[in-house]
């Protein structure tokens, strides 16, 4: 049996020990309000680079599918997706004050374009029978997408100027690469269709 006197040890370290836990609670509530709030602002400042990013997933989203419809042989579908991709090019330029973020996806625009006029080039030359030369309406079609591939190509060649404009020189890169591929590409289609 304890003692009146352990009894009242027992009852200051049993106050104390509430204490400690009470400071704990009153701790964790503390950090867990200060860690909300943090991430409440800090969240707030974010929409417009969330927006961003969700629109830079959709546009290579749509090249993606576009590239998928012309592998199922589906010219028309593959047109579709490509101007959707530059649509959402032509929004996220507008959304970038930086002038050579802006300017990339001015010329990712214009490749998108490309690609879509080349594969409407394509459709209507499988709609015509695939009969050579090309009819007029196709060979105007390929000669559209020589003009964006050429616009394309003169935009993406902007130098960075700035640190965050340095953060996109991968993007730029791929997208030079495919500019490169394209012209290449549609060059070829306009000898096969005998354009020129």
């Amino acid at each position: 049996m304890a003692s009146h006197g352990e009894r009242r040890v027992s009852a200051r370290l049993g106050r104390a020990g509430e204490k400690a836990a009470c400071l704990k609670i009153l701790v964790g509530y503390r950090l867990f309000y200060f860690v909300g709030l943090a991430v409440t602002l800090w969240g707030a400042s974010l929409p417009l680079f969330a927006q961003v990013m969700g629109d830079e997933a959709e546009m290579q989203r749509l090249q993606s599918r576009a590239e998928e419809a012309m592998a199922n042989g589906d010219a028309d579908g593959a047109a579709l997706h490509s101007g959707k991709a530059a649509l959402m090019a032509a929004q996220l330029a507008a959304q970038h004050h930086e002038p050579a973020v802006a300017e990339l996806y001015r010329g990712a625009e214009a490749l998108f374009r490309a690609q879509e006029y080349a594969y409407r080039a394509q459709a209507l030359f499988q709609r015509a029978g695939g009969q050579l030369p090309a009819s007029s309406g196709v060979c105007g079609t390929l000669r559209m997408a020589e003009l964006k591939v050429t616009d394309a190509t003169k935009r993406l060649n902007e130098e960075p100027v700035s640190a965050i404009e340095a953060g996109y020189r991968s993007e730029r890169e791929r997208l030079r690469g495919q500019t490169t591929d394209w012209a290449q590409t549609i060059d070829g289609m306009a000898k096969d269709f005998q354009c020129r």
